[in-house]
């Protein structure tokens, strides 16, 4: 498969909706039940449960590729958590254009990845 260049025909919705996708299969491969929202707009993209019938709050961003010699593989997201998708404790799940892999993102150090690739979700205390 090809990586996704800022050069395609498809503009950024389009390329969210790709990246929400591969994030709706990679889920339910970590067993997880996975509910879309509906609309374009909210704090989370997808809510999933567990086995247990524990709810996350997630939201699919699309890394942007920034390079280094030392990683050029290298992805950052530009913006962040809301204060509202903080205070519901959303979890941003980061996917990377140049691999279409995905990963947690590790909100006690802001643009890291989780080295969490198996798709375990861990709570966040507020």
């Amino acid at each position: 498969m090809k990586p996704i260049k800022k050069d395609e025909t498809f503009d950024t919705h389009r390329k969210g909706d790709l990246a929400e996708h591969y994030a709706i299969t990679w889920l339910w491969n970590k067993g997880y039940e996975v509910f879309m929202n509906s609309g374009c707009s909210g704090p989370a993209d997808i809510a999933v449960m567990d086995s247990e019938g524990k709810t996350i709050l997630i939201d699919v961003k699309t890394a942007s590729p920034t390079p280094t010699l030392s990683n050029p593989h290298s992805v950052t997201i530009r913006n962040g958590r809301t204060k509202l998708q903080r205070k519901l404790g959303v979890r941003i799940l980061l996917f990377n254009p140049l691999n279409r892999e995905l990963r947690f993102v590790n909100h006690e150090s802001p643009n890291q990845y989780t080295n969490n690739k198996e798709g375990e979700i861990k709570s966040e205390s507020h």
